[in-house]
């Protein structure tokens, strides 16, 4: 546990001020193991050494559902790893951060954390669908080294502006480059995103958000295929193609848009292209499902 402390500790450091510790239940209710309170942990003199007061300090939320966008439950995704349902690491995936675990078996001593992912879809889709995605995982302070050099990265981004501040779909587009250097945008686009409906302006930066975190995040050599997004990302079906996400990309040639997402469980959709070439996400769609 002492160790653990000072993994979060660390990461707290390295990341901007307002970092938080979320769990599923006040820290001071904590059990570290069946009939082990973490009260015997706080009376530790390691603990007593200023430890406990960084812990208490930094959990200033619970449950997790306290820290979810506006209108959003994540009710229609589940996570597991290796069997076991693991929630509260699926919410850290979910909202982009870090999982944390105290190491009681050897699984959990590792600094990222496979997750079977099985979300509900909805509309075209029938059932569940079932992925894998890699979650950074901290139980050490040499986890919490390793993520260094993204901590730091995300932390400068998030000076460059605060996203939660933009109000309008106008506001949104007008900081778009500065925010999202990775993501490109077909002229017709800005269009849809000064237009966009207010109650869409959330969830649209918020998959901007998490796009431009999986681009800079890519590892072409671990990952051939392309990044890892963090929302459903799926392939449009070959009529839907046909018909409706053909568009004249930057270069003035017709390409497919046929990978699309949800911004919304419903109608919302983005459709986009991924360059390996060039590192870049190219955005033809943001609005209602295409021929709609």
């Amino acid at each position: 546990m002492t160790e653990l402390a000072k993994a979060i500790m660390a990461v707290a450091k390295l990341d901007r001020p307002g970092t938080e510790l979320v769990m599923r239940e006040s820290l001071k209710a904590l059990q570290l193991a069946q009939g082990h309170h973490v009260g015997k942990w706080a009376g530790t003199p390691s603990a007593k050494n200023g430890l406990w007061a960084f812990l208490l300090k930094m959990q200033t939320k619970w449950p997790h559902q306290k820290v979810f966008p506006d209108g959003e439950t994540f009710s229609d995704v589940a996570h597991s790893h290796e069997g076991e349902p693991t929630p509260e690491l699926g919410f850290a995936h979910l909202m982009g951060g870090v999982g944390i675990s105290l190491p009681v078996e050897e699984r959990w001593d590792a600094d990222r954390l496979t997750l079977v992912q099985e979300q509900l879809v909805d509309e075209d889709d029938v059932g569940i669908v079932t992925t894998e995605v890699e979650l950074r995982h901290v139980a050490s302070r040499e986890h919490a080294e390793k993520h260094r050099p993204w901590i730091r990265e995300q932390a400068e981004a998030a000076l460059r502006g605060d996203l939660s501040s933009i109000r309008t779909g106008a506001e949104l587009w007008e900081r778009c480059a500065a925010l999202f250097p990775h993501l490109l945008f077909l002229p017709h686009v800005e269009t849809q995103l000064r237009q966009l409906k207010q109650y869409w302006v959330h969830p649209v930066r918020k998959r901007l958000a998490e796009m431009e975190r999986a681009v800079l995040a890519w590892d072409a050599a671990t990952q051939p295929d392309g990044p890892q997004w963090e929302s459903k990302v799926t392939p449009e079906h070959s009529g839907r193609k046909r018909d409706y996400c053909v568009f004249t990309d930057l270069d003035g040639r017709p390409q497919y848009f046929d990978t699309h997402l949800r911004f919304t469980p419903d109608e919302g959709r983005l459709h986009f292209r991924f360059l390996k070439e060039t590192r870049r996400v190219h955005i033809a769609h943001i609005g209602f499902k295409l021929g709609e």
